[in-house]
C-alpha cells in the first residue's frame, strides 16, 4: 500500500498493511527545533529529518491561504537585552516574549489584539476578501497537475469558526462580545463562513482530495471554553455551509484539531460531519479507547498518547501505554500519535522506543 491507500483503508476501517504512521505535527511543520536539536545531540544526524529515518507516511495540504490575508507587518514597540516587544505578521497581534524562545506561539504574552470593536474589525476585515492576490502560489495551476497522480493523502484548510476569533479578539474579549455584541460576532463568523467556500470552491472540484482540516483550540483542561448554546448559535451554521460544500466535492474526512478536553463538543461536531478529532490530549481527559466506545465508529481519531509518559523515559510505561491501545489501533479509525507536537522533554531513545513498539502492532 501507499500512503493514500493506507490513509484511506484506516480511516474508512478497511484492511490496511500497516498503521498510518504519522504526528499531528507531520503534516505542516516539525517537532519543536528544540526538540531537534536536543535529539541531534542525542545520535539524530545533523540536518536529517526524523519522519523520513522512521518510515513516516507523507501527508500534506494544498498551499493555499484562507486565512487574513496579506499578513501584518512586523513591527519592533520594545527591546532590551530579554525581551522583545512586536507586532506578529501572522494574526496582527501585539506579543512580549523572550529573545531566546524558538517557539514564539506557544511562549508568547498577547499584550493587544487587532479587533476590539465594530471600528477595528471594519478595518480588520479588509484581510479577509477571498480574491486577494497571493492566496494562491504562483505554480498553482503545475502542482493541480501532479498533485493529479500523487500517492499521498491531499488535504486542504477548511478554516475556523471559533479559533481565528479567538487569536483575533482574545479569549476574554470574545467571550464578553457573546453576550454584548451578538450581532458582531454572527457578522465575523458569517464573513468567514463566506471567505473558506469562496476558496474553497476553486480547489475542491478541480483536485480530487482525500481530507479537509479545520482549526479550532478551543478547549481548556476540563471542558470547552464556549458553551453548547453558543455552539449551536455562532458556529454551526458556518460549519454545516462549508461540510456541505466538502460534501459535494466528495471529501467525507474532515479533520479538526484542538487541544483540551473537547469530549461535550465532539457531538456538535459529528452532527455536521466533522468526524476526525484530535490531537486527543490525554492530560485533559481525552481516552481514545473510552471515547471509541462512546461514540463508535463514526468519530476518527488522531493523537491520544500521552507525550508526558514519552518524557518520563519509562519504556515499560511506553510500550504498555502503546500495547493498551493495540485493538483500536488494529479496528481502523485511529492513526496514534503523541497527543500534541512533540516536545523537547522527550528524548530521541523515548521516541526510537516509542516507534519501535508501535511497529510491533
Amino acid at each position: 500500500m501507499n500512503s493514500r491507500e493506507r490513509y484511506y483503508a484506516v480511516t474508512h476501517y478497511k484492511p490496511f498493511d500497516r498503521i498510518f504512521k504519522n504526528e499531528m505535527d507531520a503534516a505542516c511543520e516539525r517537532p519543536y527545533r528544540e526538540t531537534l536539536a536536543r535529539w541531534q545531540k542525542e545520535g539524530l544526524p545533523e540536518g536529517a529529518d526524523p519522519y523520513i529515518i522512521l518510515g513516516y507516511d507523507t501527508i500534506q495540504v494544498v498551499p493555499i491561504s484562507v486565512y487574513g490575508w496579506p499578513g501584518w507587518k512586523y513591527e519592533i514597540f520594545e527591546e532590551t537585552n530579554e525581551y522583545i516587544t512586536f507586532r506578529d505578521t501572522d494574526d496582527g497581534v501585539i506579543k512580549k516574549m523572550r529573545k531566546n524562545a524558538q517557539t514564539p506561539g506557544h511562549t508568547a504574552q498577547f499584550l493587544e489584539y487587532p479587533i476590539k470593536d465594530r471600528t477595528s474589525w471594519n478595518e480588520f476585515r479588509k484581510r479577509l476578501n477571498p480574491e486577494s492576490p497571493g492566496r494562491f502560489p504562483q505554480d498553482w495551476e503545475s502542482r493541480e497537475k501532479d498533485y493529479q497522480n500523487r500517492d499521498f493523502p491531499l488535504g486542504v484548510n477548511a478554516g475556523s469558526m471559533f479559533g481565528w476569533l479567538r487569536n483575533w479578539i482574545g479569549i476574554e474579549n470574545l467571550s464578553v462580545m457573546l453576550y454584548d455584541e451578538p450581532a458582531l460576532v454572527h457578522e465575523m463568523t458569517d464573513y468567514i463562513t463566506e471567505l473558506v467556500m469562496v476558496i474553497l470552491k476553486k480547489v475542491i472540484f478541480e483536485i480530487e482530495l482525500d481530507f479537509a482540516y479545520m482549526w479550532e483550540d478551543m478547549g481548556y483542561k476540563t471542558g470547552s471554553l464556549i458553551s453548547p448554546k453558543h455552539i449551536r448559535e455562532f458556529m454551526m451554521p458556518g460549519y454545516r455551509k462549508i461540510t456541505d460544500l466538502l460534501h459535494q466535492a466528495g471529501i467525507d474526512i474532515i479533520m479538526l484539531d484542538s487541544d483540551g478536553n473537547v469530549e461535550g463538543v465532539i457531538p456538535f461536531w459529528l452532527e455536521v460531519g466533522i468526524n476526525y478529532i484530535y490531537p486527543m490530549e490525554v492530560a485533559a481527559g481525552m481516552d481514545v479507547i473510552r471515547l471509541r466506545k462512546k461514540f463508535g465508529k463514526e468519530l476518527r481519531m488522531g493523537g491520544g498518547m500521552d507525550k508526558r509518559i514519552l518524557a518520563s523515559g519509562n519504556k515499560e510505561a511506553i510500550c504498555e501505554m502503546i500495547m493498551s491501545k493495540k485493538e483500536l489501533i488494529r479496528e481502523g479509525g485511529y492513526t496514534p500519535g503523541v497527543d500534541h507536537v512533540v516536545s523537547p522533554d522527550i528524548s530521541w531513545d523515548s521516541f526510537l522506543y516509542y516507534h519501535k513498539c508501535l511497529e510491533e502492532i
